[in-house]
């Protein structure tokens, strides 16, 4: 199990492969080489967890995870939950479990993610269906601040929404009415940066 403050902004990148090779010129380490994770959120048929702000999470990538994070302070400079994680070995009947205590799925949402540490630094490469993204994470606001700065993001561009926020913003803007947030629903969608409320 691993418990631990997760701090982090994000930011739309126009160009991932150049955010990249700016990395790999930084002398940033691969962490992950890129996968797909397929992210199951689960939430009480009332939404309890939602209206609080809390979020539970099944994901699949090399391994099953199932991590419950709690709210964030939304006056921060960076996104601040407690996060708490524990490995699961199978990712259907840990399904099952929660199914059966009354959660429900209320949304599967898919990413390809590489990540890459750059001093205490971890920077996520995200290929969301709506857009690509990196997630600077690190131990406080000045680290990754000061990360963001070398990379040559734009602090003021930065994001401290959840990818669920930013694709409930976008099936506002354009009128989309699905429930998942795969590869396969955005396959006709073309999204921008305005679209997302960034």
């Amino acid at each position: 199990m691993s418990r631990k403050l997760e701090q982090e902004v994000k930011f739309f990148l126009n160009d991932p492969k150049a955010f990249e090779a700016r990395l790999v010129s930084l002398g940033a380490r691969l962490k992950q080489p890129r996968i797909l994770e397929i992210n199951l959120r689960f939430d009480t048929p009332d939404r309890r967890l939602s209206s609080s702000f809390q979020t539970l999470r099944l994901r699949q990538d090399k391994v099953c995870r199932l991590t419950w994070k709690g709210a964030n302070d939304p006056t921060g400079e960076v996104t601040a939950r407690e996060e708490l994680e524990v490995e699961a070995s199978d990712l259907e009947t840990t399904r099952a479990i929660l199914e059966g205590l009354g959660f429900e799925v209320m949304l599967v949402y898919e990413k390809y993610r590489s990540a890459w540490m750059l001093e205490d630094v971890e920077i996520s490469l995200d290929e969301m269906p709506f857009g690509n993204f990196c997630e600077v994470e690190g131990p406080d606001t000045e680290s990754i601040r000061g990360v963001a700065e070398k990379l040559d993001l734009d602090w003021a561009k930065r994001s401290t929404l959840s990818y669920l926020a930013l694709f409930n913003n976008l099936k506002e803007k354009l009128g989309l009415n699905m429930r998942d947030l795969t590869f396969d629903t955005f396959k006709d969608i073309e999204a921008n940066p305005r679209d997302l409320g960034l």
